[in-house]
């Protein structure tokens, strides 16, 4: 510890008082935050001084820091570029980050296609592709993919040409969804026309659409041809639906972002509203974690910096909070982001000001019913803990619970999964797979047994050099997947074993059934309580959890039966092929054209594959 607060008080003598990027890291080198500054001195200095910072989560950081590393940049801006680009390299556990760390959905049209698609995207990055977004939220993104499908029939198929092996159109054909360019029904020129109509709906401008679908339906009417101005009448509704969820027009307000944050405690919400000429376009509403107080300026680059970073498009004005504080470093970053002038400012007056108004009590009110919601859930998980400690006599709340379950199909591939609750919610780091290794066919009894063993024999390794953070604490309950059978076998290995008390107990699928060691009947619990539903839910994942794992190990068997009789696919390549189809059934019936698209794959071994399945009569 001497030594360790040595080498601190070294490095912190020698900080340069220049702007850059600073990253605190653990003994094992683990980086804890990655921050930056205008003088590096006296910011990275403040964390180290007593009642320097009032944040609860930074208070944490002196204590766990054994390194400080800094980098001196040239300018602010080019820190705020580095500090982007270590977060996303190292997500640091005391950063600000959006909650789930998930990636935006996007909607993309693939338009270097001779035929391009539509389609649901989480990635932004494929040249050739022009990408709308990003999306708060998938449900509403596939919504309106299914509605603008409805209006222009683009191709629904996957790959970069449309059509299927068998060479006649599809059922989307038949019901209006495709006009079946699989097959020449329709040409490149009219099937770029209706693409050209979906990115200019999806950019903003609705009404040019509205009035040729108004047009083709008078015309249908008075020709009498009724059913075909019955189909234009249900698309142009369908269009006008979703126009009207993009609410007022405000074409004086032009292309803005408009933000609303809202603070409290170690969370914040921020409201993004964005406007596309003039035109409230959607509602993004996102949740942070790990804010810990924090000022509203760096709530707000840390934030801008994640969102924008990730975006394909940056619009040249956002409008922040009016205490927002010095945000010109900010926008030289969206400046350089964007590549052209990007204005990031506070609105003082009309309607800018409105709309962040607006923006702020969205985002007020999202935050307090987040923590409404989380309170609620924490309360409902402390009761099912309560129920389960009181109705199965548990010396202690089960605040650990570890479930195991087997898989297997008549005795082919056998395996077994561990996954953890913590407080009654999944902590899927700690998940964990098990391939049987000691037993051949089907021994679901001995199965269980060499699992239950392999992984508290684990829990002894706790000081070795394959330390798993997965096996290192000790469960309160631990759940066995079948029934008396499963539990005997549990209990078996367990004793094996110089264990602290831990409870064990068997949920039997058939009737839910709860087994306990030493009882000959079953305890059976009230199936509304919130105790039983919270073991089924326990049970349920880690059920889903081995069979996606049985899965996975046939289908490699099944691939690897099959690349034993291909030549020029060794290890590398067999790797390649399974990420790309996923499944054997899915390689042995793509095409020539398919196969010739799989990364790291040559077009001449992409050949020589197709040839070789064709010519034994797989394909």
């Amino acid at each position: 510890m001497q030594a360790r607060d040595e080498k601190l008080e070294s490095q912190l003598k020698a900080l340069p008082a220049k702007p850059g990027v600073y990253l605190f890291r653990d003994e094992r080198g683990n980086v804890l935050y990655v921050g930056k500054a205008k003088s590096l001195r006296p910011r990275v200095r403040s964390y180290f001084q007593q009642s320097a910072d009032t944040r609860a989560a930074i208070r944490q950081l002196p204590e766990r820091v054994a390194d400080v590393e800094v980098i001196v940049t040239g300018t602010e801006v080019e820190a705020l570029h580095l500090e982007q680009n270590l977060v996303k390299r190292y997500r640091p556990p005391f950063n600000v980050r959006l909650r789930d760390d998930k990636s935006f959905p996007y909607i993309a049209v693939t338009v270097d296609d001779d035929y391009p698609r539509v389609m649901f995207t989480r990635e932004r990055h494929r040249r050739g592709v022009v990408y709308f977004g990003p999306y708060a939220n998938a449900k509403k993104v596939r919504e309106t993919l299914d509605v603008l499908n409805r209006v222009f029939p683009y191709r629904p198929c996957e790959g970069p040409q449309p059509g299927r092996h068998s060479g006649i159109p599809c059922l989307d054909y038949h019901i209006d969804r495709c006009l079946a360019p699989c097959v020449g029904y329709v040409s490149k020129d009219a099937y770029r026309e209706i693409i050209d109509q979906v990115i200019e709906f999806l950019s903003g401008e609705t009404r040019p659409i509205q009035r040729e679908l108004e047009r083709k339906m008078r015309a249908a009417a008075e020709s009498e041809r009724f059913e075909e101005a019955a189909r234009y009448r249900n698309r142009l509704f369908s269009v006008q639906h979703l126009a009207e969820r993009q609410a007022a027009d405000r074409r004086s307000v032009g292309t803005i972002d408009v933000l609303g944050v809202a603070v409290a405690g170690d969370r914040a919400a921020v409201q993004v509203f964005p406007l596309r000429d003039g035109k409230l376009i959607d509602r993004h509403s996102f949740q942070l974690e790990n804010v810990a107080e924090q000022d509203l300026q760096t709530v707000l680059e840390a934030f801008a910096l994640e969102y924008y970073g990730s975006s394909p498009s940056v619009p040249p004005q956002i409008v922040v909070p009016r205490d927002a504080g010095d945000t010109d470093a900010l926008e030289q970053f969206l400046t350089e982001r964007r590549g052209a002038r990007v204005e990031v400012r506070a609105a003082e007056r009309g309607e800018k000001r409105r709309l962040q108004e607006l923006a702020q009590q969205n985002a007020v009110l999202a935050l307090e019913s987040d923590a409404a919601q989380t309170e609620s859930t924490r309360l409902r998980r402390v009761e099912a803990l309560e129920q389960l400690r009181e109705e199965l006599n548990l010396e202690s709340l089960p605040v650990r619970i570890e479930c195991f379950d087997i898989s297997n199909i008549q005795g082919e591939s056998p395996v077994g999964s561990m996954v953890v609750f913590e407080s009654a919610t999944p902590k899927k780091a700690h998940y964990r797979k098990f391939g049987i290794r000691t037993l051949e066919g089907q021994d679901d009894f001995g199965a269980m047994a060499e699992v239950v063993s392999r992984r508290f024999a684990r829990l002894q390794d706790a000081a070795s050099d394959d330390f798993d953070e997965g096996f290192a604490s000790t469960p309160n309950l631990v759940v066995i997947d079948g029934g008396k059978g499963q539990l005997s076998a549990a209990l078996a290995a367990m004793q094996a074993y110089d264990l602290p008390r831990v409870a064990v107990i068997a949920l039997a699928k058939r009737v839910e059934e709860v087994f306990l060691p030493g009882r000959p009947d079953p305890v059976r619990l009230d199936p509304h309580s919130s105790g039983l539903q919270l073991l089924q839910r326990i049970r349920d994942e880690a059920h889903r959890f081995a069979i996606g794992f049985h899965r996975q190990r046939r289908e490699s068997r099944s691939f690897g039966s099959i690349f034993d009789e291909l030549q020029g696919v060794g290890p590398a390549r067999r790797r390649a092929l399974l990420r790309h189809f996923g499944s054997a059934e899915a390689f042995l019936a793509a095409t020539q054209e398919e196969l010739e698209g799989v990364p790291e794959l040559p077009a001449k071994t992409a050949r020589s594959i197709y040839a070789q399945l064709h010519k034994a009569g797989r394909g």
